[in-house]
């Protein structure tokens, strides 16, 4: 029975497993590591029948891969939230940064690393993720286009702005398994950033952009 006191339906109830197992491979590569995520471990975790797993996936790989896609979609469908509110309210290249840091501190590159080695060895599972990697990149895309088109700066020299920016936040997550509890040291690192990207996108003032928004609208 759902919340409202309605049964629910076999795709509610099958939609609803599907998340719980995807949900408990993520916590499992990222609490546990690629190796030791199993498909019994993965049942358990998600507290269902080792049946009930191989009736949604294959096997192992099949529930790794739609566990990455689905975890990447979801940073994919934030990104594109962020830049419509971006666009909505001015905001700063600051925040792209601080926004970049904190969704891939947040598990998602950590559990990167657990599956690029995977995907470097592995052809079949490489060409499963590259359309949802591609589909991240595209909300990755979305923030920076926002920001560009309120600068007026060249979509080309964005996205190299973006993907230097992405280079240096993910080296820093890999500093952080070896040099964790240093907050000063990333804090310093993300400050000294900002200030470069603050120089290829230079603001107007609000009062300014919202003055021209009027005159083009006249």
């Amino acid at each position: 029975m759902s919340g409202t006191g309605k049964r629910r339906s076999q795709k509610e109830r099958s939609a609803e497993t599907s998340a719980r197992l995807m949900n408990a491979t993520i916590d499992l590569l990222h609490d546990q590591g690629l190796a030791r995520t199993t498909t019994p471990e993965i049942a358990r975790v998600a507290g269902v029948s080792r049946g009930a797993l191989t009736h949604h996936f294959a096997g192992r790989e099949a529930i790794i891969s739609a566990s990455i896609a689905d975890m990447l979609a979801k940073a994919a469908r934030g990104l594109h939230r962020f830049a419509e509110d971006f666009m909505a309210r001015g905001g700063s290249s600051d925040e792209i940064v601080d926004y970049i840091w904190e969704m891939m501190d947040d598990r998602l590159f950590y559990v990167t690393m657990e599956y690029l080695p995977e995907a470097r060895h592995n052809p079949a599972f490489r060409a499963d993720l590259i359309p949802t990697v591609k589909e991240f990149h595209a909300g990755l895309d979305a923030v920076w286009t926002a920001l560009a088109a309120r600068a007026g700066t060249a979509p080309d020299h964005t996205r190299t702005v973006m993907n230097a920016t992405m280079c240096l936040v993910r080296g820093m997550i890999s500093q952080t398994v070896l040099r964790p509890n240093d907050p000063a040291y990333y804090d310093g690192l993300l400050g000294f950033w900002k200030q470069q990207v603050r120089q290829h996108f230079p603001m107007k003032p609000a009062a300014a952009l919202a003055g021209r928004r009027k005159t083009v609208a006249a």
